[in-house]
């Protein structure tokens, strides 16, 4: 197996992604933080892995690839099994949509550094909240939406873990951090409950470094 270094940050849902789908593909790698907090990610070190010092990052065998759907995609193009997309073109196309409602259309407006721009220009810390639980909540309500489809069962496909799962689970992991309520959404629970006690989602849990915030 080749060098694998995610550079990730804990509480980062791309990066949690990322580690779902490499403990997938049983990919053994080597996670090196980077301190959002500290501003690492905005330090010359980390814009040089990726000049929009985001995270994550991962680098295998001194390339480095950036944005999580990319990420996974280009483990699923270079380790084949198990498959993380559908063999068919229709159900591939809907797996990306979930993942891109989650990934484009949540996680954007739901970046801490907008939500934190936000209450600077409002001068209203307490409105952080209410932008996450409203955003959070409407595309989950749209997610949940898009699994009333004949195709999905135990997972986003059937019952083959796809990038869509990689992509859901960690979003409510955010849900559940701001407090949103999504026990109404019964596909998404179903999902969730079946993912639960598997490995790759239990060992890519976010997990808070020592000495870190």
């Amino acid at each position: 197996m080749k060098n694998v270094k995610l550079y990730d940050y804990w509480r980062s849902t791309s990066s949690y992604r990322v580690r779902i789908a490499l403990n997938l593909k049983g990919i053994e790698f080597e996670s090196i933080p980077v301190d959002l907090l500290a501003k690492q990610h905005n330090q010359a070190p980390h814009l040089a892995r990726n000049p929009q010092g985001l995270v994550p990052v991962l680098e295998i065998d001194s390339q480095q690839f950036t944005q999580s759907l990319a990420i996974i995609e280009y483990l699923d193009e270079v380790y084949p099994e198990p498959a993380l997309l559908p063999n068919d073109a229709a159900e591939r196309a809907r797996v990306r949509a979930i993942c891109q409602a989650i990934a484009m259309e949540i996680h954007p407006v739901c970046n801490l550094s907008v939500v934190n721009h936000v209450a600077e220009i409002s001068n209203d810390e307490d409105i952080k909240i209410k932008w996450m639980q409203h955003y959070i909540s409407k595309g989950l309500i749209a997610v949940e939406k898009m699994l009333d489809h004949p195709s999905t069962g135990r997972f986003c496909y059937q019952d083959q873990l796809t990038i869509a799962d990689c992509t859901l689970i960690p979003q409510l992991y955010n849900a559940e951090r701001w407090g949103v309520d999504y026990a109404g959404l019964s596909k998404i629970r179903v999902i969730a409950q079946a993912c639960k006690n598997i490995d790759a989602f239990t060992h890519a849990y976010p997990k808070q470094p020592q000495g870190s915030a």
